[in-house]
């Protein structure tokens, strides 16, 4: 059957960036003419897979930094755009990364699978992974060029080193201990506890244990510390160990993906959702576990008994202080997660004000789960706001500014009612524990999405992928024709 080019139609007048279907006419062996659909018009093959490997590499380093699913598949389907492969479909379900390019009917599709595997904080990286989505969607870089630089990025050491790091989480421990209504001594103390944890933590990470022991290990380590301190009489006898631990709780909360889990069940990504609220609520048992076990062998043991500490009573006084202990406590958070320090000011800024605004609610008289999820949006809207212009992945404000905030002391007092006071009334108490961090994520998500609109308006991507974005372009941004 003899095949004839006749012409070419184009249904959209960005041909570069869409990239239409070529309808060509055939000449059948009856005579007769008919219309064909041949696809789009594609790089060769060895281009295509070059492409998609880098696509979806971009989205492993989105994934294992906290990213949501739903902003994993926009950028790469951005990424697969800029390169001329219009037609890719994306499935994002938590461990992998799976991306199809089409062809049209007369050549099979090409599909690219990656494992998603390890997932660690760096929020340098994707900072950077995140300025090379937008060499990319501009036209500024070669594929081959992007790929270079995405395997710099992804193998360079962290900017900063580990012992940093480590003060960075005992100083966010001792700003905690100061917001929950401690003193300068408890905030020594529960820095020093922290940084033993988190050393302990790195020995047991690189022996390869799993996260949920040394979620285990975690919580029992900073409550045994504790109780230990004041059971010596080394400490003052004014020291409240409940806010102690607490603050140690509270840095071990820290690291839980909250954020991406409830994103991604509002965006629609069930199944990484699902498995994100697998995660966060077995490393969240770790630590239960850990507390419950070290109350229960200090009962054992026949250990003065600890009494809790009363909630933190409104006061004007203290607002200043809390407004910057949130701050401090937001900043050094970003610092442990290998933050910039561009971001890590502008985390503190968040983490300010958001500590700000709350402890402002609840003088008022607003509930706590309220006064959180308020908070949560001031913080998500001003850091989707400002991190945009400033180069800044949202994400890193929105997570870095709702830490201060975490319920680390409403989940100790929990525990505690269940595991020494032996009552019922624990299960309130930690069911209100689960709905302030909802209320957190939720909030945060919530200020995000509503500072879209207001930076850029809502673009054909954000109408197609309905939701907020924490991560990668907010559209694509057409290539440049050269």
């Amino acid at each position: 059957m003899e095949v004839k080019t006749v012409w070419f139609a184009q249904r959209n007048r960005s041909a570069r960036a869409h990239n239409p279907p070529r309808f060509v006419r055939e000449r059948r062996e009856d005579g007769h003419e008919a219309n064909a659909v041949q696809g789009p018009a594609l790089p060769d093959e060895s281009t295509v897979h070059f492409v998609l490997d880098l696509a979806i590499r971009i989205g492993e380093v989105q994934m294992s930094s906290g990213a949501g699913a739903s902003d994993a598949t926009a950028t790469i389907i951005a990424v697969a755009n800029a390169y001329g492969l219009p037609h890719c479909e994306v499935d994002v379900i938590f461990t992998s990364i799976t991306v199809t390019c089409h062809r049209g009917v007369d050549h099979p599709p090409i599909t690219s699978l990656r494992v998603v595997r390890s997932r660690s904080l760096d929020y340098t990286r994707l900072a950077l992974v995140e300025r090379l989505v937008q060499d990319i969607t501009r036209g500024e870089i070669s594929v081959r060029d992007a790929h270079i630089e995405l395997n710099k990025i992804t193998t360079a050491p962290h900017p900063y080193p580990r012992w940093l790091a480590t003060l960075a989480y005992a100083g966010m421990a001792g700003a905690i201990a100061l917001l929950i209504g401690g003193d300068a001594a408890m905030a020594v103390f529960a820095g020093v506890i922290t940084a033993l944890v988190d050393r302990v933590g790195r020995l047991l990470n690189k022996r390869a244990l799993p996260f949920f022991f040394q979620q285990v290990v975690g919580g029992a380590l900073a409550t045994t510390a504790a109780l230990a301190l004041v059971a010596s009489n080394l400490l003052p006898e004014q020291t409240r160990p409940t806010l102690v631990v607490a603050a140690a709780i509270t840095v071990l909360l820290s690291g839980l993906s909250v954020v991406s889990t409830v994103q991604d069940a509002i965006t629609g990504y069930n199944v990484t959702a699902a498995g994100r609220t697998i995660e966060v609520s077995l490393m969240t048992a770790g630590l239960i576990a850990g507390v419950v076990l070290a109350l229960n062998v200090s009962v054992g043991l026949g250990l003065p008994p600890q009494t809790l500490a009363d909630p933190l009573t409104p006061s004007a006084l203290r607002l200043p202080l809390q407004t910057l202990a949130g701050g401090a406590a937001a900043g050094c958070f970003a610092l442990a997660s290998y933050a910039t320090r561009r971001a890590a000011l502008v985390a503190a800024v968040a983490g300010a004000a958001g500590a700000g605004g709350y402890s402002a609610l609840v003088l008022a008289g607003v509930g706590t789960i309220a006064a959180s999820a308020v908070a949560a949006t001031v913080i998500g809207f001003t850091g989707g706001l400002i991190s945009r212009r400033l180069r800044i992945p949202p994400l890193v404000v929105a997570v870095s500014g709702m830490v201060p905030l975490l319920p680390g002391l409403t989940t100790y007092r929990a525990l505690f009612e269940l595991a020494v006071e032996r009552t019922i009334n624990g299960l309130p108490t930690l069911m209100i524990a689960a709905s302030v961090a909802l209320a957190l994520a939720a909030g945060v998500v919530l200020g995000e999405y509503l500072a879209q609109p207001v930076r850029y308006g809502l673009g054909r991507l954000e109408r197609r992928f309905a939701g907020p974005r924490m991560a990668g372009p907010l559209r694509p941004t057409r290539r440049r024709l050269d």
